[in-house]
């Protein structure tokens, strides 16, 4: 592999996308939601910073990854044409070698945690890697992208409590479905160039009907996540963070009527929002109801 150069330093960070943070939000929030679900309140804090770094590390894996696998084929897409690898700023050998250099940096992390959480996090790599290659064999590489983002739930609890529950996979499935609904969003904005190069997505798949199953989607999501807080005997807090996020995935629905690509973007970048409401309504909820000392 080619040794990375620090004359390239800006062409990694954005390769990285650490101009363009909604991607770590979005891997940051289910870790969030699931630590305090774990810890039933306030985690400790090594595993909170554990997690944060750990989802800014392995979302900038995932997006030099992906931009590996399409490096040939992001010059013929409006939206990627001006990405690093597609303007030839670095080689794929650089690519590759910072994708490393990444995953060695987040496998480090897993020093503080436990045999149980690694193992997950070797199964989130494998998934992360695989997830770019998926969109030229499969039209649901959303799907694949959702069951990645979402090992963040499982090793939240395998960190806190050394077991994952039945509350933690019906956690973990919301969060796919919720991924599949936002990703379809994103992928709404590329299907016209995609439909030419021959890229495969859930929005291709669902063609007219794309509005109707990420609303789908986002309802089973509420259900589930209405399921997970009755499991963990959540109060008022919690069920009005999810009230918030239904109301934002109305409004994605709403501002996305006419399908044009800044208003799917803008859909898409919304979900941060959403996650943020429900951790919001999880955090809020424990410290009036199961107010606990933090713990280091």
């Amino acid at each position: 592999m080619k040794l990375l150069s620090k004359d390239h330093l800006p062409a990694y960070l954005r390769l990285m996308r650490v101009d363009r943070s909604v991607g770590t939000y979005l891997v940051a929030w289910p870790a969030l939601w699931s630590l305090w679900l774990a810890a039933d309140g306030i985690p400790p804090l090594t595993l909170l910073a554990v997690f944060l770094v750990g989802a800014f590390l392995m979302r900038s894996a995932g997006c030099v990854i992906n931009d590996y696998a399409d490096r040939n084929i992001d010059q013929h897409v409006e939206r990627t044409k001006n990405r690093p690898l597609a303007l030839n700023e670095i080689n794929a050998g650089e690519a590759l070698t910072l994708f490393a250099l990444l995953c060695a940096l987040a496998a480090c992390l897993l020093l503080f945690t436990n045999t149980r959480t690694a193992a997950l996090a070797v199964l989130a790599a494998v998934i992360t890697t695989l997830y770019p290659f998926m969109k030229r064999h499969t039209h649901l590489p959303q799907l694949v992208l959702g069951m990645a983002f979402s090992c963040a739930v499982p090793m939240a609890f395998a960190a806190v409590n050394d077991n994952v529950p039945y509350v933690a996979w019906l956690l973990y499935t919301a969060v796919v479905l919720w991924v599949i609904s936002y990703d379809t969003f994103y992928a709404m904005v590329d299907r016209d160039d995609d439909l030419k190069i021959g890229v495969k997505s859930t929005a291709i798949l669902f063609g007219r009907h794309d509005r109707t199953l990420i609303a789908l989607f986002q309802i089973l999501f509420i259900a589930l996540m209405i399921a997970v807080g009755l499991i963990a005997q959540r109060h008022i807090g919690y069920f009005v963070g999810l009230l918030a996020a239904g109301i934002l995935f109305i409004y994605q629905q709403i501002s996305t009527s006419h399908r044009s690509r800044d208003a799917c973007f803008g859909a898409f970048l919304n979900n941060n929002y959403v996650g943020m409401v429900i951790f919001i309504g999880i955090a809020s909820d424990y410290a009036l109801f199961n107010p606990l000392t933090v713990t280091e």
